[in-house]
């Protein structure tokens, strides 16, 4: 076991002073970061700031206590702390202050996140996993107040996982289990309902958590006392303190952000519950100081009278922190020994100004060279086009008085010539098209990248591998095929495991998990408390950290309480470090038709526009969700994937390679051939369409039953435009709104696919009503689209073609 930060502060006084010193020396830097940083923004050469000024000294205290295999999941006010841990550099903290797209100066997020959100790279360049023991850990900011909460939980109970589970690989994401999570948050924004969701969940868990609450007084510009139901959160907390001989609840410390020992004393005391007892702790760290105000969109003097001012600038942490220095003195051997003079002080200031003022000099520089050589690369290739048109010279004159130049500038002059000189053959044309491509390639990687996995083990490469079936294949219900599928890959994969609302004792509301916690242990498949935004947090928490969670959403409906999660920090993950980090969770849930307001939704459409980068995978059986599952552990992708809800008793024939037989995403599979109209449609709505398809027969009408399977990704090699070249006839079957799914599938097949060329007839869209199905027993009926209405409403497509061959029905 790992030894705490208490158990080795055994050292002598020369070494005492010169860690000191360090402490002191880091917490100028960043002051004048921070400082300078300001500057930057106001003077033009940045867009916008928010930085860490006051926080200096708990965070130095913080970082004395973070060790190699730990992580962070914090917000953007931890720029001393991310310093100290050689996350930051003064040069990276300037090259993200001005956006540099580069991955060598901006290791967080490549000129893609704003100022103050940190990340360490977990992967190498292809994807593949560090030894993220060998490092000390920030999972990817995100800046939704209290939105890294949930994923803080799943970062701390890898932890615990890891006492009990190992596999192949396992040590590069932990020491059997000795590691902590980080988490800091604004005291604003602990009146967030993801904080308490996770502290909670954290408490009943016993997690090896440390929260710091860095408290200034104020949530932008409103006071603490309208925050929350009390002023001081340690004490709304106070019902959290765990009692001797209980295993639940938290510790709680409250300590004051300028006093320097007490803040080592007291991450001393976090560290040792955290990682000795495996419990969470919160630091509530009060009197905390915001030199600067909130950020540079405003000033806090128009919310902050002139006490606060005052008590802030006399009590500004690394004053008092200097005080404590020059006030320190010891008798060792008969003789007193300080800390440092003023003369060392000042001059430890003074390096400082130099140290950051040289680092932003290095960052600007390296920032506008990149500008300065793309600008040079084109320009003499657009002036060799003045003489093709006489606007030419009109727009590089344009150019030339612009103050302050940036890529879009450049690209605004290639853009404009091309049009300028549109018909235009000749060599000086070929020239700068082919700069343009080139250099939007790169501007496409610097801006695009990393949405989705680009390694070798992303989703689109994991080959089929089709179910067989024997002889002795049975017939089971639906629920029994993926049971007895998860019991295959608990067994084949030791590091997955599963967790939501009675999926652990009772095996799940359908029982697709039943036997496993017997067969298992809870650790591998637990149930929860009712709280889906953690639910979500642990997936992805521990999917950073190597294992590979399923997180269960009872019901699709439900996934709306961690839409958020999904769509603020899941799904943008590979993109916000530019491919630096991943957390490959599976959101299992189920839903569509049955009945009911809030067991039956399919919010299908906005899951795919708030959740881009990750996958939504829609089986139509439970065979098809087993074969989604055995891909998606083969991939480096996150997903959800939607069981069908009324298919657990349906009947299906059990393939004989459990665990092994794959189903692949972006394919979609023709169910049913025709020749007169092609139904694309999805999950449950499949087996209505397929009753309506063979109903349309009886009537004359051939039609052909594509079943999407993968809504992201759509289709990957076009198979539905070809039906429709076929049949020249497009109905799009959904029991999302309308204007939801439909409207998204439709865009794919006619725009993306260019299937318009093919219509002899307007496409067709059959959705659901706009409000959610009611309970009553026909609710499905009257609510979603049924047989009778998908007959009706193609048969009228071929009525308007032809009404003496198809007669109107009404």
């Amino acid at each position: 076991m790992q030894t705490t930060y208490i158990e080795t502060q055994q050292i002598s006084f020369q070494d005492f002073k010169n860690q000191i010193l360090e402490d002191y020396k880091l917490g100028r830097i960043s002051r004048e970061m921070s400082y300078l940083g300001r500057r930057e923004v106001l003077t033009g050469k940045a867009k916008f700031g928010i930085f860490g000024d006051g926080k200096e000294l708990p965070q130095l205290a913080m970082a004395k206590v973070f060790r190699n295999g730990d992580f962070r999941s914090g917000y953007y006010r931890d720029q001393t702390f991310a310093l100290v841990v050689d996350a930051l550099s003064v040069e990276s903290f300037f090259a993200q202050l001005y956006a540099d797209t580069s991955v060598e100066r901006e290791p967080a997020s490549a000129g893609r996140q704003m100022n103050g959100h940190f990340a360490t790279r977990s992967l190498n360049e292809d994807g593949s996993w560090k030894d993220l023991m060998a490092q000390k850990n920030i999972s990817s900011d995100i800046s939704p107040t209290a939105g890294q909460m949930p994923r803080l939980l799943g970062l701390a109970q890898a932890s615990k996982v890891y006492k009990t589970v190992q596999f192949e690989g396992s040590e590069k994401f932990s020491d059997k289990g000795n590691e902590i999570a980080f988490g800091t948050i604004g005291d604003a924004s602990t009146a967030e309902g993801h904080f308490w969701e996770t502290l909670n969940a954290a408490c009943a868990l016993q997690v090896p958590m440390i929260v710091s609450i860095w408290d200034d007084g104020y949530g932008i510009s409103v006071p603490t006392m309208k925050q929350r139901a009390k002023a001081d959160i340690a004490e709304m907390l106070s019902g959290f303190q765990r009692k001797e001989g209980e295993n639940q609840g938290c510790e709680i410390i409250q300590v004051k952000a300028w006093d320097y020992p007490a803040l080592l004393d007291a991450y001393a005391k976090a560290e040792h519950f955290a990682r000795t007892e495996s419990v969470p702790v919160v630091v509530h760290v009060i009197e905390v100081t915001q030199p600067q105000g909130h950020s540079t969109s405003g000033s806090h003097e128009r919310y902050k009278n002139e006490d606060r001012l005052s008590w802030e600038a006399d009590f500004d942490g690394l004053l008092k922190f200097r005080e404590w220095i020059l006030n320190y003195s010891i008798e060792i051997e008969g003789k007193e020994e300080i800390i440092a003079a003023v003369e060392e002080l000042d001059a430890i200031d003074e390096e400082a100004k130099k140290k950051v003022k040289a680092g932003q000099k290095l960052a600007w520089e390296n920032y506008q060279k990149t500008l300065t050589e793309l600008a040079f690369s084109v320009l003499p290739l657009v002036e060799n086009l003045k003489g093709q048109n006489s606007e030419i010279e009109t727009y590089i004159n344009q150019y030339t008085k612009l103050v302050s130049k940036a890529k879009k500038d450049v690209f605004h002059l290639i853009r404009k010539s091309l049009l300028a000189t549109r018909g235009t053959n000749s060599a000086e044309r070929t020239q700068l098209m082919n700069k343009y491509n080139e250099v939007f390639e790169v501007e496409k990687d610097n801006y695009s990248s990393h949405l989705y996995s680009q390694s070798q083990w992303k989703a689109e490469n994991v080959k089929e591998v089709k179910p067989i079936y024997s002889e002795t294949s049975e017939d089971v219900d639906g629920r029994v095929v993926v049971r007895n599928n998860f019991d295959k890959i608990f067994e084949k994969y030791p590091q997955t495991l599963v967790f939501g609302e009675d999926a652990g004792n009772i095996g799940d509301v359908n029982q697709g998990l039943e036997g496993m916690q017997e067969k298992y242990g809870d650790i591998r498949v637990a149930d929860t408390g009712i709280r889906e935004a953690t639910i979500l947090g642990q997936g992805i928490g521990m999917a950073m950290r190597g294992l590979r969670p399923i997180a269960e959403i009872q019901y699709l409906d439900y996934i709306l309480y961690c839409l958020q999660g999904m769509s603020d920090d899941l799904a943008t993950v590979q993109y916000r470090t530019k491919g630096g980090q991943k957390a490959p969770v599976i959101i299992r849930t189920r839903g569509h038709r049955l009945e009911g307001v809030w067991h039956s939704g399919s919010p299908m459409a906005g899951i795919l526009n708030l959740s881009k980068g990750i996958l939504v995978l829609v089986p139509r059986n439970l065979t098809k969700a087993a074969g989604f599952y055995n891909t998606m552990l083969q991939s480096d992708d996150p997903a959800v994937i939607v069981e069908c809800l009324n298919g657990y008793r349906l009947k299906e024939k059990q393939p004989d390679n459990l665990g092994e037989f794959t189903v692949p995403v972006g394919k979609i599979e023709v169910t049913k051939e025709g020749k007169d109209v092609t139904l694309v449609t999805y999950g449950s709505t499949w087996r209505i369409v397929m009753e309506a398809a063979e109903e349309l027969e009886k009537l004359g009408i051939s039609a052909e039953v594509i079943d999407v399977q993968s809504l992201i990704p759509f289709d990957l090699t076009h198979e539905i435009a070809e039906s429709v070249k076929r049949t020249n006839r497009l109905v799009v079957i959904d029991e999302d709104v309308e204007g939801g799914t439909s409207a998204f599938i439709l865009q794919q097949i006619l725009e993306k696919q260019k299937a318009f060329r093919f219509l002899d007839s307007d496409p067709l869209t059959i959705a659901a009503n706009d409000h959610r199905p009611a309970y009553a027993s026909d609710g499905d009926y009257f609510s979603k689209p049924s047989s009778d209405d998908m007959v009706e409403r193609i048969y009228a497509l071929f009525n308007e073609t032809n009404p003496e061959k198809y007669p109107s029905i009404f």
